[in-house]
């Protein structure tokens, strides 16, 4: 099952999430995100369906392999996208918010030469 923008969004900010708080639940990705609970409950429930994460019976989220995998891929992507754009002069705000829209659409190829450029 191929996800969308926002289901990879999710699963970055899950990835993320899980460095920082010793278990990640829905209200931690509600607040991180800025979205409500109900939207964050539904997106789960899709996610858990595609197996890429699971919860607990108390309500703790991880990610599996497969969800973890494309965590870090995109959150790779996200790192290396906002550091090109902020080295050609971007702002570090404005980098962010433009590498978190083309983190997903960029293809593999593209993304592996824009990263062997910067690490030359």
């Amino acid at each position: 099952m191929a996800l969308m923008e926002s289901g990879e969004m999710y699963l970055e900010t899950i990835l993320v999430l899980s460095k920082k708080l010793p278990q990640v639940r829905s209200i931690d990705i509600a607040d991180e995100m800025n979205y409500s609970k109900p939207s964050v409950s539904r997106a789960m429930g899709i996610l858990r369906s595609g197996g890429y994460i699971e919860v607990d019976r108390n309500g703790y989220i991880t990610l599996t392999q497969l969800g973890k995998e494309l965590a870090e891929k995109i959150y790779e992507r996200h790192n290396v996208l906002t550091r090109v754009l902020t080295m050609i002069g971007v702002s570090p705000e404005t980098a962010r918010e433009d590498a978190c829209r083309v983190e997903h659409y960029i293809s593999d190829e593209t993304f592996q030469a824009i990263k062997k450029a910067i690490t030359k």
